[in-house]
């Protein structure tokens, strides 16, 4: 028997990433969210929802641009900072350490440090209560040569992503390959 428990947001797991953005004085800011996901395939998309409070949330309604970085786990702490300080506040990225890369595709920096980064342009935004999701298209999507597999293809284990247990509030590391997709159903057939 399934235990029920009511209407929230429980979807195991989110992704962390960290979106980069420039704010009107062309600073560049990082926040972590775990509301995201692809949205559409063509044109390729992504979602990402944020509250209206956030300091992201007024650059990218300026910009119309963001990044998704994707960091590894041995960034973890860095993106649970980003996600907690305030840019309003504090230079995160001087905070962590990291490097701000200014993108030639849109108007968002990147970081540097992180195996992934997917760059986008805002297409549409939705006003959904809490947050309000926006709609990326991507523009490119950029891996580390030592985060490719031997067939020059993004290789889950070596970018190594993080991903998060919202209602638990705990970070894991994505776990071992256990099939091919579109492959191991099959065995239905």
């Amino acid at each position: 028997m399934k235990k029920s428990f009511g209407a929230q947001t429980m979807a195991f797991p989110n992704p962390v990433w960290c979106i980069g953005s420039y704010d009107a004085q062309d600073r560049p800011n990082l926040m972590t969210v775990a509301w995201g996901g692809i949205c559409c395939s063509k044109p390729p998309a992504v979602t990402i929802s944020l509250r209206k409070a956030t300091y992201t949330y007024g650059n990218l309604m300026v910009r119309k641009a963001y990044t998704v970085n994707v960091p590894s786990v041995k960034y973890v702490t860095a993106a649970d900072y980003v996600g907690i300080a305030s840019g309003k506040k504090t230079d995160k990225f001087k905070t962590t350490g990291l490097t701000p890369v200014k993108s030639d595709l849109v108007d968002a920096p990147y970081v540097a440090e992180f195996p992934m980064v997917i760059e986008c342009k805002v297409i549409h935004t939705f006003e959904i209560g809490l947050h309000t999701q926006f709609i990326g298209e991507i523009v490119d999507v950029k891996v580390e040569q030592d985060a490719l597999d031997d067939a020059g293809q993004p290789d889950m284990a070596k970018i190594a992503p993080i991903v998060y247990g919202s209602q638990v509030q705990t970070y894991h590391r994505v776990a071992e390959e256990i099939g091919k997709a579109f492959s191991v159903g099959k065995a239905f057939r």
